[in-house]
């Protein structure tokens, strides 16, 4: 059998070799999805109108500001360090951001216990159904939106990860010009 430079030798170097081709290939991963999270999407979601502690939140609602929609759960252990950022970013911005934080939680009682030891820096929806999480093909816990003031997406962000903050900031910053 043939490797990369030559013959492999032994058991040994054709681990070597297929442990090479898994980490380039997570390598070309990783950068076609920083890449893709760095364009601006600009495409505009279906709108909401979800349960809160005291109402109703629509998506219509918030037009005029930058916003913020983050999809989120009580058992997302990344969601709890999402939760003091997004508390940052409230206050860096002010009433320039709006942040909904829609919990996907089939019991609300869960997601009232996590937000009891996590508290929001804004709005928190609720949408035990998920039917919004369906309608915004979220596909990762957490995910989020960065909405311009005129509604259509300029970033969408599956994960958290405190390092990589740098381009949700960036998105918000520029939709806040």
């Amino acid at each position: 059998m043939h490797g990369v430079t030559g013959p492999v030798q032994s058991a040994g170097d054709l681990r070597i070799v297929r442990l090479v081709a898994v980490l380039t290939l997570a390598a070309a991963l990783l950068a076609t999805t920083a890449q893709a999270a760095k364009k601006p999407v600009r495409s505009v979601r279906p709108t909401f109108s979800l349960p809160t502690a005291n109402g109703t939140v629509t998506l219509d609602s918030l037009r005029g500001r930058v916003v913020l929609v983050d999809f989120w759960a009580s058992w997302c252990v990344p969601c709890r360090a999402s939760f003091a950022w997004m508390t940052q970013m409230k206050q860096r911005w002010g009433d320039t951001l709006a942040i909904v934080a829609i919990d996907l939680d089939k019991s609300r009682a869960d997601g009232e216990s996590f937000l009891a030891e996590h508290p929001p820096a804004d709005i928190v929806a609720f949408d035990p159904d998920g039917r919004t999480a369906t309608a915004w093909k979220v596909k990762a816990m957490p995910s989020s939106y960065v909405l311009g003031r005129d509604g259509t997406v300029r970033l969408v962000h599956a994960g958290f990860d405190p390092a990589q903050t740098g381009a949700v900031e960036k998105a918000i910053a520029e939709a806040a010009r």
